[in-house]
């Protein structure tokens, strides 16, 4: 593993083999991998090889990866938070974050990694890859595999005619509002933990059968949002009966390769070899950091338009006042799109979101990125995810205008 030396100068990728609290989490163990998975022994190593622990499809490299060049001198911000100033070595050394990439137009700012991962390993998503099946949503309607985000579930997959999921439409998943009864809490008795048990069996009943089991409706489509990764597993399905093809390789051929991605990624799948849709895509850092690029140039990366824009702009554009989507309703105050949480503020900013601390956010204006893998202790509700947030506004403040990386010399 290479290493790069915090004053050796360049936004080069730095290493540490430690972290806050780093004994917890594992270190005299080596950082373990092992189940269960969110043990904070395991939480490390589990978060960094979670393909090791199930069984996962291929997401192939492109031949050629796309070039992203890195600024000559690693940035700085300082941040308030808690009544102090703080920099971003403070947060690093303040939250359990495994990597923390900063990325701007195609170009790296800053890449550091902690507790002795590296930037060859790939980092589990959680719910971060719910906005990339959204976006291969997109990719299906524009290649006429889906004709209609209109269009009820069962009309491309007929195994769920006659149930409650099956009559509500697309459009309805992509806003997390299927009005299906699903509890999203993080304990352990919950939907989602049942969800997620069966689909992660070796021997379960699959993910119609899964699916099926939640039937109860507590609402009309398209009317109430409630967060439920039901809602997201069943896009899953309607892109693999649309395409007749698995997410996997839908993603590798239509997104992954186009956009030049350096490093093989990995998408755990259940036992009849479908993708958990909702969650456990695994990559590095720095392909994370191009998708997020992606999507900051509304779908356009490496010389071509993958995503289309327009698909892109609607996913990710805040709903119009009074909607139940809009901005200030609802579990989040910035609103919500098709599979992604948008951010408050006057400007069109988004953010991919993960339990126990996975976020990718987007400035489109600026083209300004930020890639934050973590290893909390809480799925939600951490004191970090407010310190993260205000570093991310400092950074838009700072290196968020059109002037490329605000003076910052690009290697």
């Amino acid at each position: 593993m290479p290493a790069f030396p915090e004053d050796a100068g360049g936004a080069h990728p730095v290493f540490s083999d430690t972290g806050p609290d780093a004994f917890s989490y594992g270190k005299t163990l080596g950082y373990p991998v092992g189940l269960p998975a969110r043990r904070q022994p395991y939480m490390v190593g589990n978060y960094s090889h979670y393909d090791s622990l199930h069984p996962s499809h291929l997401v192939a490299r492109a031949n050629t990866a796309s070039v992203l060049e890195r600024a000559t001198t690693e940035i700085r911000a300082s941040y308030r938070y808690d009544n102090r100033d703080l920099t971003i070595q403070d947060y690093l050394a303040r939250n359990p974050t495994t990597g923390l990439l900063i990325a701007k137009g195609n170009s790296i700012l800053f890449e550091h990694y902690q507790y002795g991962r590296n930037d060859e390993q790939r980092f589990m998503s959680e719910s971060m890859a719910k906005t990339f099946v959204s976006m291969l949503v997109g990719i299906a309607v524009e290649e006429h595999k889906i004709r209609s985000i209109d269009d009820a579930v069962q009309t491309y997959v007929p195994e769920l005619q006659h149930t409650e999921i099956g009559t509500v439409s697309i459009r309805a998943l992509l806003h997390m509002a299927s009005g299906i009864a699903f509890e999203q809490s993080y304990i352990h008795s919950d939907d989602n933990a049942q969800l997620h048990d069966l689909l992660l069996s070796p021997t379960g009943p699959g993910p119609i059968a899964t699916v099926k089991r939640f039937n109860k409706r507590l609402a009309e489509p398209d009317t109430v949002f409630s967060y439920a990764s039901l809602d997201t597993e069943t896009l899953g399905l309607v892109l693999t009966h649309a395409t007749g093809m698995s997410l996997s390789e839908y993603l590798q051929t239509r997104i992954w390769q186009p956009m030049g991605a350096e490093a093989d990624a990995r998408w755990i799948i259940d036992d009849t070899g479908q993708e958990i849709a909702s969650c456990c895509f695994n990559a590095t850092l720095r392909d994370y950091a191009r998708f997020g690029l992606l999507l900051a140039h509304d779908g356009a990366f490496n010389g071509r338009q993958i995503i289309p824009k327009q698909w892109v702009q609607d996913a990710t554009q805040p709903a119009s006042p009074g909607s139940f989507l809009a901005m200030g309703k609802g579990e989040h105050p910035g609103g919500y799109g098709y599979q992604v949480w948008l951010l408050p503020g006057s400007r069109r900013m988004f953010a991919l979101e993960g339990v126990y601390g996975q976020r990718i956010f987007v400035d489109p204006e600026s083209g300004l990125v930020l890639v934050h893998t973590a290893v909390r202790t809480k799925a939600i509700g951490s004191p970090g995810e407010a310190e993260l947030r205000a570093l991310w506004r400092v950074l838009v403040k700072q290196y968020g205008s059109d002037s490329a990386a605000n003076g910052l010399p690009i290697s």
